[in-house]
């Protein structure tokens, strides 16, 4: 009896699958491409940008400022006693310390941001796809991956819709 229903149901599928196949709209949206080529993924790109120069400038006065204390620490070295010599290389440890501890935290701060800018983004880019695929009677929408979509024919790729209509949303 189980056989039976199970050849039946398969029966069915088989007849049923290419009707659906037929009526089905598809497409695709390369997320990584819409989320670099869109408005606002160009000004957070930008925004985060902006902070690393900014970082830079400090960045490379710390390490000249470490450099001569290395550098004054070894032409003194002979000249120092053992305490005051001590106390030196004590200081440019702790000197040392602060700046890994301050680029470190560059750039966690640095990568924070851009993970935030990131959701936010992708967060409104699903929106508009959803109102875009059912505004246009798609039934499926996939997101274009290098493991994920083999082949697709380039006449159902929608990121440049997807962006056109993102961009104009945020503007």
């Amino acid at each position: 009896m189980k056989r039976i229903v199970a050849l039946t149901v398969t029966m069915l599928l088989l007849a049923v699958l290419p009707a659906m196949a037929q009526t089905a709209k598809l497409g695709y949206v390369d997320l990584q491409k819409a989320l670099n080529m869109s408005s606002a993924g160009q000004s957070a790109k930008a925004q985060i940008g902006e902070r690393v120069k900014e970082y830079e400038g400090e960045v490379q006065s710390r390490q000249a400022e470490l450099k001569k204390m290395k550098e004054d620490l070894e032409k003194q070295a002979v000249l120092l006693s053992e305490e005051a010599r001590g106390r030196k290389e004590r200081e440019y440890q702790q000197k040392l310390k602060e700046f890994q501890r301050f680029t470190k935290d560059i750039q966690e701060e640095l990568q924070q941001k851009d993970a935030d800018a990131t959701r936010r983004i992708l967060e409104e880019l699903f929106g508009v796809i959803e109102k875009y695929g059912a505004d246009n009677g798609f039934t499926m929408i996939f997101e274009k991956t290098e493991s994920s979509v083999l082949y697709a024919d380039d006449r159902v790729d929608l990121t440049e819709d997807i962006i056109k209509a993102y961009d104009a949303q945020n503007k």
